[in-house]
């Protein structure tokens, strides 16, 4: 038995300080010294008379000596210290003790804070006087461990640590009521990853998350200390700019946040590039609580989008009811290959070597029976925001085809149709499939179909496009990268690609020949093009001068509103019919029968 029992033994006893122990005084005090909970006793100056071994290890104290006559102000902080004796002082006067209070203690051997689960009771001598207490506590330190875990997974994203959609609309409920109070602005940023999907999809989910946690720190670095940055889910994070000055402050944040979401990143050795698009909306200008800022900004973001991406915009009213059109939109895309009514126009290419018809483009158009004919700048992006891009892009491709062939059985020449691929179809796991399929199941020869993909969607991921584009190719299917010079490609990319032709960005061509930055890269893809023995076409000719200094720039064909407008199959047919005839007539007589 240790030397300090006889002061517990005699403080247990209830009796007065200095009477011989009892034998159950003696069988608590062994109970007391061998039991894991930190048990102690205080007199009523809240100096220890009494600690068992558990609590001294806690205290980091080698005798009791050094423990008893003490108080909690000698081992522990003097918030703490005075929290303890606050609670001593509490059940000495009013004889009633604290049950389950949870109180933390720093470990003196590890310096660590620990959390006990402390109840205190009140001792009285044989007149029903308060001569002191006796704790009990128990070390819940991991229990409190768990729970804070749990509270930071409920309240936190576990991928960026950011907080998730429940913290920030609690955080944003506590900013609108201090702006109330306070009469102030704030801002509340909605952000969406433009293209995330494409990356995820072609380098993984890995690659999506680490894409995801680089665009979070890049996002933190924007930011002010009492701003606060957090993540929805998915691509989405939003953005709270309480004590905001003024709409140009938002503004300002808007634009950093562009500027760090384009700066390129390499994800598993690839450089890839995302753009945001950013929805803006202020309190109280715009809303008064959480659900409606939070929804008006998200109505903003998706103006955003639709403005080209890469882009913010404010909150207005007249934003929301773009919004409910394009919910109606998004319902009716839904139905419309189910009941027939996408169409399929064609745009005529020239040879400008010999003025002839090259080929033509396959363009997909809406006509609902309400709203009239949809354009596709509406409904091309919300079909591949929803993954309907993969349906209807199977559509044309099969109806681009089976119009290939139904125009040679009404006797026209054969002629090389461009079908576009979107990114979501390109990557799709059946593209080679229903590229075959469609071919099959029409009858046109492989060489009359042109698949046309944009320079972006093969820079995404080379690798795995080489390995697309060569199975496409196999098919006997001709390959063509449209948009082409606005990407970063360059000769030594564009090589390693089983292609046929360049289809130069109708920007490049719109100021030509005024612009002579304009013409530098047009004649260079052009020099590019010929270097690599690809066809180059020209996208958005829609003057004489512009179709002159293509022709002089040896450029091969061009395709525009000066040449001709998209067309239906009926007009097309008129239109090759007519040029056919004007050939023969123009042409001299041994070489009439050329085509």
């Amino acid at each position: 038995m240790s030397a300090h029992h006889p002061w517990a033994l005699t403080f247990i006893n209830h009796n007065n300080l200095g009477q011989p122990m009892s034998m159950e005084a003696f069988l608590l005090a062994a109970l007391a010294d061998n039991s894991p909970d930190l048990i102690y006793a205080k007199d009523t100056r809240g100096r220890f008379i009494f600690l068992n071994k558990t609590l001294m290890a806690v205290m980091g104290a080698q005798d009791l000596q050094d423990v008893l006559g003490k108080t909690d102000f000698d081992f522990n902080t003097p918030d703490n210290a005075q929290n303890y004796y606050q609670d001593d002082q509490t059940v000495i006067q009013s004889g009633q003790p604290l049950i389950n209070r949870e109180e933390p203690v720093v470990d003196r051997q590890s310096g660590r804070i620990r959390w006990l689960l402390t109840s205190k009771f009140p001792v009285f001598n044989d007149t029903g006087k308060t001569i002191g207490l006796v704790g009990i506590g128990r070390d819940i330190t991991e229990r409190k461990q768990s729970e804070e875990q749990i509270q930071y997974l409920a309240t936190h994203d576990s991928l960026t640590a950011l907080p998730n959609r429940f913290m920030f609309s609690k955080l944003l409920a506590v900013a609108i009521e201090s702006a109330r109070r306070h009469q102030r602005q704030l801002a509340v940023l909605f952000i969406d990853l433009d293209r995330f999907k494409n990356i995820n999809d072609t380098l993984g989910h890995d690659a999506g998350d680490q894409l995801l946690i680089t665009m979070a720190n890049r996002f933190r670095t924007c930011l002010r200390t009492s701003d606060i940055v957090g993540r929805l889910g998915g691509d989405e994070f939003v953005i709270l700019l309480p004590e905001l000055e003024s709409h140009d402050q938002a503004a300002r944040v808007a634009q950093k946040i562009l500027s760090a979401a384009i700066q390129p990143l390499d994800v598993h050795g690839q450089e890839c590039r995302v753009t945001a698009s950013i929805g803006i909306c202020l309190y109280p200008e715009d809303a008064e609580d959480e659900q409606a800022l939070m929804k008006n900004a998200d109505i903003a973001m998706y103006r955003a989008k639709e403005e080209g991406k890469n882009n913010y915009q404010f909150y207005s009213p007249d934003l929301k009811v773009r919004s409910l059109e394009r919910l109606m939109l998004e319902n009716n895309l839904r139905k419309a290959l189910e009941r027939h009514e996408f169409f399929l126009h064609y745009q005529a290419k020239r040879n400008l070597k010999t003025g002839k018809i090259a080929g033509v483009e396959a363009l997909v158009r809406w006509q609902h029976p309400e709203l009239g004919t949809i354009s596709p700048a509406h409904f091309i992006p919300l079909a591949e925001e929803t993954g309907l891009i993969v349906h209807l892009g199977r559509w044309v491709l099969r109806a681009a085809c089976t119009q290939g062939v139904i125009w040679q059985q009404q006797g026209l020449p054969p002629i090389c149709i461009a079908v576009n691929l979107s990114a979501r179809q390109f990557f799709d796991d059946n593209l080679i499939n229903d590229i075959a399929n469609a071919l099959r199941e029409s009858g046109l020869a492989p060489e009359l179909l042109e698949m046309e993909i944009t320079e972006g969607m093969i820079m995404q991921d080379a690798e795995r496009a080489i390995r697309i584009l060569t199975g496409i190719k196999a098919l006997g299917v001709r390959l063509a990268i449209d948009d082409f010079g606005v990407g970063y490609s360059s000769l030594a990319h564009i090589k390693r690609f089983p292609i046929d032709t360049l289809k130069v960005d109708s920007s490049f061509i719109r100021d030509i020949p005024a612009n002579r930055e304009d013409r530098a890269i047009t004649e260079a893809i052009i020099a590019m093009g010929k270097t690599l023995s690809l066809t180059v076409i020209a996208e958005g000719v829609e003057t004489q001068e512009q179709e002159n200094f293509l022709r002089d720039s040896a450029c091969d064909q061009t395709q525009g509103y000066y040449f001709s407008k998209p067309v239906s199959p009926e007009e097309f047919t008129r239109f090759m019919l007519a040029h056919m005839v004007e050939a023969m007539v123009c042409s001299p007589p041994e070489k009439q029968f050329t085509h």
